[in-house]
């Protein structure tokens, strides 16, 4: 459509890898050197371990790397790990051609099986290779399952090289003491981050360039922009790289200014307009059909955030408030499926719930979840029970995984039997039990607070951090403090932290830590409360 507006001879912003598009960033570039080093000559065996957020480039690595491997080597390359111990064996068998006939189902008969092909490997001088991608979503016993195969080994050497490629949530699930084993035995990390603002730049010419084109579109301005509504994710510049391209062919811009990309990060980074209510979306397929689809994403306008009722013609009726709609149990996992498995716009969800400015954090600045997101704006992520999070009282992003992926929701309120959440566009309330089915415990929030809470005070200090913990732990925990000299965060505090704690559910070590600040600023009036009734 735009490709001959702009001298293009290929789109060059497509999200489908494509190995000549590839940009390494300085990175990028190490990353892929310790993942050879990990798996080559001065691995020894064991795992190597790469981690990132998503869209930040860990399946283009994975590719390279593929590229790169010597010819003696053969790989087992697993996709899918919500798999089963004996399942995940099964895969891993297939992928090296191992004929597991009459041995499914049997954890002995399949290690037997690919131990017997290791050996053999070995004796014709070829190095074997797992690697597993999406490593965040394999279970526990998986994950042991896994450590064991590490035991497969000569006296001098191990059989089994191991490469594990997940969001940073590996990175927690490998720190649990349960998995200390399998932790001490990684001999390469690399955390992947995303490109800083000089890289995107870089990254947007060079693919321009691969692309047929001669004169780069954007702006300075527009670049900058760029980095900053995507966070510099390469997967995210790409989406709004696309739209703003289509945005100046639709009002016939040879250069795309700021203005492009700020309409097209809007969309982008927004709830689709499928997910609108339907007559919103009846009127959005005729603006389609009457418009054409490219003037149509970017036209100006404000969509509403949330569904609102609309006054039928005939009755003249007046607009009332509708109740929060129910969505039985097994339709939960459509909806899921429908929202897609970007975290955004759950992210700008509960942005917008704390009213919380561009300046201040955007969406894909958001989803990388450092401890202050600005001054006097905190981020959490951990595990919890629902009662855990009701305690705390505050609405948070619950991970979902369904069988095909996963999606972001935003929990806004439980009780008893039910909770009301926002996905794909719009809120409902389901039963406690459906959400169970496709949440297993990870959440992230914000919070405000003031700007000294960070670093957490420890025990015998004082000053405004312990002054602020004090005024929280006399209405919350019942501490009686003393009204003449400075606030200590002494052994009565401890003690009072310890029956918040409890309260709360939260471990009762006395430590004032991230959960313990967001749980003694939970019943503050400023920001969104959990709704705890739902009528």
């Amino acid at each position: 459509m735009y490709l001959e507006h702009y001298g293009l001879n290929e789109p060059p912003f497509s999200i489908t890898p494509d190995p000549r598009f590839v940009y390494l960033s300085e990175r990028h570039r190490d990353a892929l050197a310790h993942l050879l080093f990990g798996i080559g000559q001065g691995g020894g065996g064991g795992f190597v371990q790469l981690t990132g957020e998503v869209g930040t480039g860990k399946t283009t690595l994975c590719r390279l790397l593929l590229e790169q491997l010597p010819e003696n080597t053969r790989v087992a390359l697993v996709l899918n790990p919500r798999l089963s111990p004996e399942e995940l064996l099964e895969t891993i068998c297939e992928e090296l051609r191992i004929d597991i006939e009459g041995k499914r189902g049997s954890l002995k008969s399949l290690v037997d099986a690919l131990n017997h092909f290791l050996l053999d490997a070995y004796a014709q001088g070829l190095r074997v290779v797992l690697i597993i991608d999406e490593a965040q979503n394999l279970s526990v016993a998986a994950l042991e399952q896994v450590r064991l195969l590490t035991n497969l080994e000569t006296p001098t050497q191990k059989l089994l090289q191991i490469l594990l490629l997940g969001q940073p949530e590996l990175r927690d699930m490998l720190a649990r003491e349960d998995l200390r084993q399998l932790a001490q035995r990684i001999t390469a990390r690399f955390h992947l981050t995303p490109l800083d603002a000089e890289e995107t730049e870089a990254y947007l010419r060079h693919r321009f360039a691969v692309a047929g084109g001669q004169r780069f579109p954007f702006t300075k301005l527009a670049v900058k922009r760029i980095h900053a509504h995507s966070g510099g994710v390469p997967r995210l510049v790409n989406i709004i790289a696309e739209r703003s391209l289509l945005a100046g062919y639709a009002h016939d811009e040879a250069q795309i200014g700021e203005r492009w990309v700020d309409r097209a990060a809007r969309e982008a980074l927004a709830p689709r307009l499928s997910r609108l209510p339907r007559p919103t979306m009846a009127k959005g397929v005729g603006a389609v059909l009457a418009i054409g689809l490219s003037a149509f994403l970017f036209w100006p306008r404000t969509p509403p955030p949330e569904p609102v009722p609309v006054p039928v013609k005939e009755t003249a009726a007046v607009p009332v408030t509708l109740p929060v709609p129910y969505l039985p149990g097994d339709a939960l996992d459509q909806r899921a499926r429908l929202a897609g498995e970007s975290p955004l716009p759950a992210w700008g969800q509960l942005l917008g719930l704390w009213t919380v400015r561009a300046q201040e954090a955007t969406p894909a600045s958001a989803a990388a979840c450092p401890p202050a997101l600005a001054p006097g704006l905190y981020c959490l992520r951990g595990r919890a029970s629902l009662d855990k999070l009701s305690a705390l009282g505050r609405p948070v992003l619950l991970r979902l995984q369904t069988v095909e992926g996963e999606a972001w929701a935003v929990l806004l309120g439980a009780d008893a039997l039910r909770v009301r959440l926002w996905l794909g566009g719009g809120r409902f309330d389901t039963d406690r039990l459906a959400l169970e089915r496709y949440w297993r415990g990870d959440y992230t929030t914000i919070w405000r607070g003031p700007q000294f809470l960070l670093p957490a005070p420890a025990p015998g200090d004082s000053g405004p951090a312990v002054d602020w913990i004090h005024d929280r732990l006399r209405d919350r925990a019942g501490l009686d403090t003393p009204e003449a000299g400075p606030a200590v965060l002494d052994a009565t505090s401890l003690a009072a932290v310890r029956r918040l704690q409890t309260a709360h559910g939260l471990v009762a070590d006395g430590v004032v830590g991230p959960e313990t600040l967001l749980a003694l600023s939970a019943r503050d009036s400023e920001g969104p409360q959990l709704r705890r009734g739902l009528d």
